[in-house]
Order: structure tokens, then C-alpha cells, then sequence
């Protein structure tokens, strides 16, 4: 990648490699201030893809020629871009999935229908995304489980005073968000995991937000399961990663059937593959998986820690600028957050926020955000939610700011 240095961020050679960036919406410049629901893709992204499809588009691990072998390297090397992108030990405890969402699902499905029965306990928080609410509960009603939920303070911070209590012997699995999509909240997971390994329970972290905000090392992390979409951290739709400890995995049945998961097959029986593949039925994601390998090493490029400072500043300059407007509400308030404001504005809603600032050029998210239970906590119908990435400035910030003086001067 050219135009970026590792010592000094320059904000405008980052947005150089964002070609919808120079879009104009409504005739006026794009504002994108919607990655947490995804982020957008730069060009090294984008002709990874392009590359695959019109050079050597074939299916992978089966064909015997130049164009298979080429593909099958360039997929399995994503792995192993993913493996060190997390700092996983192997990189068979990498699987590619759909997204997040999927990944959850996986280990409800298998994981979970091995481990989870009637009267037994997973323990998940408030602030959960409905990615790691809604499979628990779809398991839990079928085997006659219960899930148990750890509340989160008005400052918008997960309470655990009396996080010990929550575990007894029946307790299978705790699941909790490393960032929240609403409140920004980073939560304290490995704490939260020191605590559930010393019960004896396993942990599913959602790092569907914070993935691309901070680095994640899931050794130091003891994280059990850890899942997140590649949409959001600059790269393409339809592709997701599953880690888990390669224990875990090889002693869990595999979720779907089909071919490349299977070693061989007869009416009698089937012999499953190796893991990961027994976790991949069928063609995947090849495209996907090599656009996240291809937005991976734009991350790394580009310096995570790069990232997360240049973010740090632009949540402070962000604080401040949103405070500033008159009836406007900040949801959450957390110590420890990265670049997300959830809002409501006095006298306007949020929807309404949402199409005014989008005749600005202005995107932003507005609605429940996937998270109802957190919405009913706060006590808010919905909100409106502004989220940062990379190649957001302090300028954009200032425009929303303006733009939502303007809403609230017209609505009241």
C-alpha cells in the first residue's frame, strides 16, 4: 500500500485507498459514519477479488489443475493470515464461516447440542448483539435450558461486582461482546474469562466490533471461541471467521454435511475430515476469504495501534463536538470505549435523524441496532448511532455536529 506511513497518519492518503469515498450523495460529499454495521472496502481489497475471478477463478482442494492449486493456496493462505491476525497457535483452529452470526450458530449447534441439556445454564450479557442471544435461546428452548444475564450499569458498563455468583455446576457456557455496536463499551474479557475458567466453563467472545477498532491475541486473551465478519473490518460481505481451541473443535460433531467436510462416504457411514474442513461444507467463500486476507494485510499495513490512536482521537473530538448540541443525548458513558455514539435528540427520532442527515451526505445508523434487550435497558425506543473508522476525520465529525443543530433548530 502506498501513500501511508507507520510513524506519522495521514488521514488523507488512508481515505486515497477508498474508492466510494469520492462518491456524492444527494450532490454533496460523502460522510460514511455507519462501520459499525460495515466498513467500507479499499482498493487492495477490491482487486484481490477482481484478481481471483479474472485470473484464476476455480474451486479449491479438489482440482488437479494450475488454476485449483493457485486458488487452494491463495484460500488457505487467508487462513493462516487469520491465524496470525489473532495470534491463534494453529491454524486449524481457524474456520471460515458466513459471518459472526454464523459462527455463533456453529457453536450452538455443535458445541452446544453436545454439551447444553435440560436444567444446564449459559450465561450471556446484556449488551449482547442478537447474533449471541437469539441461537442460545433457540437452544436452550429445545433442550430445556436457561440463560442467565449479566446487567449492565446506566453508565453503560457490564456489572460485575458479583460476577462469581452467576456460575453454579450446571453452568456449560458464558458468551459475552468484547465491544458493543451501541454504547462502544469495551468489556473487560479477560477478566470475565479468568473467572469462568476457574468455574470450569468455556467462553464465546464476540469481536464482531472490536476486530478492527484494537488488536486481539486470543492466546492472551484464554478466549474459548472467538468469531467475527469480515464486512466489518474492510473487507468483502459473506465471509466470517470461527476460532476455537483445536480441542474443542476435535471433539465437536460437525454442523452441516456435505462435500470437503468428509473423508469418505458410503450409504453404511461417513468418515468426517480433518478439522477445520469438517466445519466447511461444500464450495466456500473463496473470493471472501482471499478479499479478507487482501484486508487484513491493509490493516496490518496500516498499524493497528495506528488505527486504534488515530480512532482515540477522533472519539474524544467526537465527544465533544455531540455534547455540544443542544438536546442532544449520548447513550452510555464507559471508561473504557472506542468510536461509537448512540444518541437521541430531544423532540426528533431517530429515523427522522437518519434521512435528514442523509440529504446532508451523512450516513449514519438509526433503529435498534440488533441489540432490543440493550435498547429496553436504557429505556429508548431506539437511537441514532454514528461509528468510526479508519478513514473518518475530525472535519466529518464537525459536519454531523452542524447537521444535527440544523434537524433540532427545524423539529423544535
Amino acid at each position: 500500500m502506498t501513500g501511508l506511513s507507520t510513524s506519522v497518519y495521514n488521514v488523507e492518503a488512508v481515505r486515497a485507498q477508498f474508492p466510494i469515498l469520492g462518491v456524492r450523495v444527494h450532490n454533496k460529499p460523502l460522510n460514511y459514519l455507519d462501520n459499525a454495521n460495515t466498513t467500507q472496502k479499499p482498493e487492495t481489497v477490491i482487486e484481490a477479488i477482481s484478481s481471483f475471478y479474472r485470473t484464476f477463478n476455480s474451486n479449491i482442494h479438489r482440482a488437479s489443475h494450475l488454476l485449483g492449486e493457485l486458488a487452494t493456496n491463495q484460500y488457505e493462505g487467508a487462513r493462516k493470515k487469520v491465524q496470525h491476525f489473532l495470534n491463534a497457535e494453529q491454524w486449524e483452529e481457524i474456520v471460515f464461516v458466513r459471518n459472526a452470526t454464523e459462527g455463533v450458530n456453529l457453536v450452538a449447534n455443535s458445541y452446544g447440542r453436545q454439551h447444553i441439556g435440560e436444567g444446564d445454564e449459559v450465561i450471556l450479557t446484556e449488551m449482547e448483539h442478537h447474533a449471541n442471544i437469539v441461537p442460545w435461546q433457540m437452544l436452550c428452548d429445545q433442550v430445556g435450558a436457561v440463560i442467565k444475564v449479566i446487567p449492565v450499569t446506566s453508565e453503560g458498563e457490564l456489572d460485575l461486582s458479583n460476577l462469581s455468583d452467576y456460575f453454579t455446576p450446571r453452568t456449560k457456557l458464558l458468551g459475552v461482546v468484547h465491544m458493543s455496536n451501541v454504547l462502544g463499551t469495551i468489556n473487560p474479557v479477560e477478566k470475565i474469562i479468568e473467572e469462568a475458567h476457574a468455574h470450569g466453563v468455556p467462553v464465546l467472545v464476540d469481536a464482531a466490533q472490536s476486530a478492527y477498532h484494537m488488536a486481539i491475541d486470543v492466546q492472551a486473551m484464554g478466549c474459548d471461541f472467538l468469531v467475527f465478519s469480515g464486512h466489518k473490518l474492510y473487507g468483502p460481505t459473506g465471509i466470517g471467521v470461527l476460532y476455537a481451541r483445536r480441542s474443542l473443535l476435535e471433539e465437536m460433531p460437525p454442523w452441516q454435511g456435505g462435500g470437503d467436510m468428509i473423508e469418505s462416504v458410503t450409504f453404511a457411514r461417513t468418515t468426517y475430515n480433518q478439522v477445520p474442513y469438517k466445519f466447511e461444507a461444500g464450495t466456500p467463500h473463496i473470493a471472501g476469504a482471499i478479499g479478507l486476507g487482501a484486508a487484513i494485510d491493509f490493516i496490518q499495513d496500516l498499524g493497528i495501534a495506528n488505527i486504534q490512536a488515530h480512532e482515540h482521537d477522533l472519539l474524544q473530538h467526537g465527544l465533544k463536538a455531540l455534547t455540544a448540541v443542544d438536546g442532544l443525548t449520548l447513550i452510555g458513558n464507559a471508561a473504557k470505549r472506542a468510536s461509537v455514539f448512540s444518541f437521541t435528540l430531544d423532540g426528533v427520532h431517530p429515523h427522522d435523524i437518519g434521512t435528514f442527515l442523509d440529504f446532508d451526505g451523512i450516513a449514519i445508523r438509526t433503529g435498534q441496532h440488533c441489540a432490543h434487550p440493550l435498547m429496553q435497558r436504557f429505556k429508548v425506543p431506539a437511537t441514532a448511532r454514528a461509528s468510526l473508522g479508519c478513514y473518518n476525520t475530525t472535519d466529518e465529525l464537525d459536519a454531523l455536529a452542524k447537521s444535527l443543530t440544523k434537524i433540532r433548530e427545524t423539529f423544535v
